[in-house]
């Protein structure tokens, strides 16, 4: 389950920021997507350590 949770935090935020960011350019898109990724790390590992 916490699998789960970090893959679906990871896209999650991953897409926000690709959409937040795709409106001023490709490069800022990416980077923004790499950033709400590593986000999506961080909050998904936490929402997975608190199941346990």
């Amino acid at each position: 389950m916490k699998k789960i949770i970090l893959f679906l935090c990871i896209t999650v935020f991953g897409w926000l920021g690709w959409w937040l960011g795709g409106r001023f350019g490709l490069m800022t898109g990416y980077w923004l997507s790499f950033f709400g990724s590593l986000a999506g790390v961080v909050v998904g590992v936490k929402a997975g350590s608190a199941l346990e």
